[in-house]
Order: C-alpha cells, then structure tokens, then sequence
C-alpha cells in the first residue's frame, strides 16, 4: 500500500526548492480562517478562498463572470445531459501523484455526499471516468448550468485522502480536515486555528504562465474590524478583508494603502408577506411600500456609498439583469396608492430583522421603518442576532422581514428558486421566500430556464421574471452590498479580485 505523505512531508518537499523564485512574502488579514482544510465540509466564502489557494477547480469565474478553464483545459457539449471534460496533463498534486478523471470522478462524488455541497450537485446524475484525462458528466435532464456547477469542483488526491480516511466530518476531527494534498499554488506550512495560516509556494505548480510571486503568505485571522484596518495601517498586515463602510475615507485618505471597492452580488431585500397580512396581498399597497423606501438613500446615509440601489434581484453581469429596470422612490406616489388601495390611514404591520448578518442591517430596517411612517404605515421592529433570527424567518414571525441573497450557483434562477417562486416543501422551491409571494409564470419561467440551454432564450425568460416581479412588487429590493479590500502600495491586489470575493492569491504579484 502506498505510503501516505502527509501535510509536515509535503510542506517538507517544497520548502527544499521555495528558494527557487524571488521571495514574496504576503503577510493577510481576514476576518476569519477556514473552519477546515476539508473543501467539502462546509459551503462558505471562507472555505472557497481557502480552496482556490491549495486546490484548483476545472473551470474558474473570470472578472466578466465568464469561465476560464483551469484543470479543464477545455470541454464539449455531446448533448443536452452531457458534457465532457478535457484535463491537464502532467498535474501533480501536492503529494506528488498526478492528477487523473478518477481524482475528478472521486471528488465529484465526495460532493454529492457533503451535507453543505449535495444540494448544488443534486442533477449530477454520474460522473465517469472515459479515460485518464477525460471525465464525462451527465445530468439529470437537460442543464444549462454544468459549468457553474463546475466552478465547486477542486479535484482531491483520491490516494492520499481515500488512504488518510476520506469521510466528510461536519465540525468534527476527520483526515481532511487537518490534512491536504491538492494541485493548487500554495502547500500549508503550519496551521494554528484561530491564530494563523502558513502557505509556502508550490514549486511545481502547473500553471507556469501565472504572473504570481508570492512565496509565503500568512493569515492572521483578526475578527474586529477597527483592529483590522489599524493593522494594515500600521504596516503590520499587507492585505486585508473585508474593510469596513466605515473605514472607506480613512483608508482612501492614507497614501501608502490602496483601496479597491466593488459591486457585489448579494442582495438584499425586504420581504411582505402576504398570507400573514391581508393588506400585503395588495399590489397597490406592496408598490407604494416599494415607493416609499429611499433605498438610494440608504446606500448613500447609512451605507456610506457602499452598495448599489437595486431594482432587481440579478446584478448587472448575470443573465437576467434587465437594464429597464431602476429604483423608483417616490412618496407621493407612494401616498397615491395607498389612498387607491384603501388604506389612506395606513395600518400597523411587525419587521423583524437581524442586526449582525448584513452590513448595517438592523439601521437599514430602522431607516425603512421610518419612510413607511411617512405614507401611515406604523412599523413594530424588533432585531436580534443572526443566531436568533433564522428560526424567526423560518417561522415566518414577522410580517415583513428582511433577507440577503449570493447566487450559488452567480446565475440569476438561483435568486427565484429560493426567494420569489411558491413555496413549495417537497421540493424546496421557494425555501426563503418568507413573503409566500406566488406566481403561476415566474414558477413556469424560472423551471424553464433551468433546462434551457439556449443562451438568448434563456436570458429573455430570467429578465421576463424580473420584470413581472418589479411590476407584481414582490418584495422590496433595497442594494447589492458592496464588496471592499485595502492593501499596502505594491501588493497589487485589484486583478486577483472578483465579485465573488475569492481573491486568486496564486496570481498575486508584490513589487516592493
């Protein structure tokens, strides 16, 4: 049987040969470490930043939210359920092993049995090996959506973890949680959870054309974001995120510190509902609660310019973004139909949100709550911690209630899917759609467009929903929440950087 080389042998193997290239040293501060070296234990931001530092995936988000092939080289369409995938030849994994379509095969299965990811794979049908370097996947019904499903898929050394212990253990003791052995630029020297991360370069690391070189880089997990900035400021961090809206001018203002800010893809929104309350059955009354809401505003006061109205659930860049489509605040109008609706007096409805999730969250609520009483709405806010709300939202505890949303899958049917189609328990359609907000054709369009695989078509049916949505005020769009970085002069951050918020640390260059 193989000899199992682990994470203190491999680390071994590349310091031997790090002198090799200019010594970049990255010193990086997040607001947390992974909970795990195990890629499929849990479905988080910080799992994923991790995975694109020791690992690669077949095909990787470009900033255009396009795909660049990475352990795919490249891949066909044979027909609406399948698709093949060509791999690198020649890739080595950390332990030395060269990957092959029974590593991708593995993996793809390892995913289909984590607790966190099986829910993104559930129409992969198989996964087959056709040869080594080939791997033909196979979907349930026709998929436009297998290369971003694609995009989860960070090939593992099955020898290595199938011979450590390969189970996927959710915040327990596992073989993968504490060992790795993956094809990505980085090996991990030390690891002290909570305190640090070591990553040394991987000197055989496939891709030869990346522009990257850094050597070491070490995370230093700093929570408080105050102490953060103050780190970075001081020259003690060289890269930090995320930076906070308060921090922005302060940052901006400091001339050995750049700072890049952009549009993210998480919106977020308020929800009616309209089961709970008679009067937000009303579409007249759901569109002057739209009217009245300065979500403008809110970005520009309470976000501090760190977000960007929303009209929509889809950003600009996804598939169904409608351009047509722009924020409407208007109290007069606001007022004008509430008088056609009946309710000219207003009436009293609860809000419940959260006040540690979202940026600004619970003042966000606050200032909504305060431009409904401007058309006679009485708003009985309560908020609480993040812990404590979602088993209020799944209750449906409060008439209107707010929540944020980042496409799995960066494709705007994952926003209907679970926010705006009819709730539907059997198959979980419409699972945080807190508003029971129900329509015969966003349901028919949105399960259309997930066998469409005609580019046009598909775009014309996501922006049809977006627009029946926007016309029906479904539920109040207030910003996609901005995303934000700062690192010191040198360390040139902004090409490595994406709406996703997984920086590809391997291509980082640091001049001085």
């Amino acid at each position: 049987m193989k000899t199992i080389r682990n994470l203190a042998t491999a680390t071994a193997i590349m310091l031997g040969t790090a002198g090799l290239a200019s010594a970049q040293t990255l010193n990086f501060a997040y607001d947390a470490d992974p909970v795990s070296l195990d890629p499929h234990e849990q479905l988080s931001g910080g799992t994923l930043q991790l995975s694109h530092m020791v690992f690669d995936p077949l095909v990787r988000w470009n900033k255009d939210l396009g795909f660049d092939g990475r352990l795919a080289e490249s891949w066909d369409r044979v027909d609406d359920t399948t698709v093949r995938f060509n791999l690198r030849k020649g890739v080595k994994f950390h332990s030395g092993d060269e990957m092959k379509a029974e590593d991708v095969v593995y993996t793809i299965e390892r995913l289909k049995n984590s607790p966190d990811f099986k829910g993104i794979f559930s129409g992969w049908a198989s996964a087959t090996a056709v040869d080594d370097y080939t791997v033909e996947v196979k979907t349930d019904g026709p998929s436009p959506l297998v290369l971003h499903t694609a995009t989860y898929v960070f090939p593992m050394d099955k020898d290595f973890y199938t011979e450590g212990g390969d189970e996927v253990v959710k915040h327990g003791n596992s073989f993968a949680s504490s060992n790795v052995s993956g094809t990505g630029p980085f090996t991990i020297a030390e690891r002290e959870q909570g305190v640090k991360v070591v990553f040394e370069r991987n000197p055989d690391y496939w891709d030869t054309n990346s522009p990257g070189n850094v050597q070491t880089a070490v995370l230093t997990p700093i929570k408080e974001a105050p102490t953060r900035v103050a780190a970075l400021l001081a020259g003690d961090v060289d890269f930090i995120a995320p930076v906070p809206p308060t921090d922005l001018e302060r940052i901006e203002a400091d001339e050995n510190v750049n700072l890049v800010t952009m549009t993210g893809t998480r919106i977020i929104t308020l929800q009616l509902n309209q089961k709970r309350h008679e009067a937000l059955a009303d579409p007249k009354v759901r569109k002057a609660i739209v009217h009245a809401i300065n979500n403008e505003g809110i970005v520009e006061k309470i976000m501090k310019g760190f977000g960007t109205a929303a009209a929509q659930q889809s950003p600009e860049g996804y598939v169904g973004y409608n351009p047509d489509l722009t924020p409407r605040f208007d109290v007069a109008k606001a007022k004008a139909l509430m008088e056609e609706a009946g309710y000219a007096d207003g009436f009293e409805a609860t809000m419940m949100c959260p006040n540690n999730r979202y940026v600004n969250d619970f003042k966000i609520c606050e200032a909504a709550a305060a431009m409904l009483a401007k058309i006679n709405i009485k708003i009985d806010l309560t908020t609480m911690p993040k812990a404590q709300y979602w088993p209020k939202f799944d209750e449906r505890a409060a008439d209107i209630m707010m929540i944020g949303w980042h496409a799995d899958t960066e494709d705007s049917a994952n926003f209907n899917e679970f926010l705006t189609m009819t709730p539907n328990a059997d198959t979980g359609k419409g699972q945080y759609n807190s508003g029971n907000y129900s329509n015969a054709k966003v349901d028919e369009l949105t399960m259309a467009s997930l066998t469409e695989t005609d580019p046009a078509k598909r775009a014309e049916m996501l922006q049809e929903v977006e627009k029946i949505l926007y016309d029906d005020a479904a539920y109040v769009p207030l910003h996609w929440q901005d995303l934000a970085w700062a690192a010191r002069k040198g360390v040139d951050i902004e090409p490595v950087l994406n709406v996703m918020n997984f920086p590809y640390l391997g291509d980082l260059v640091i001049s001085e």
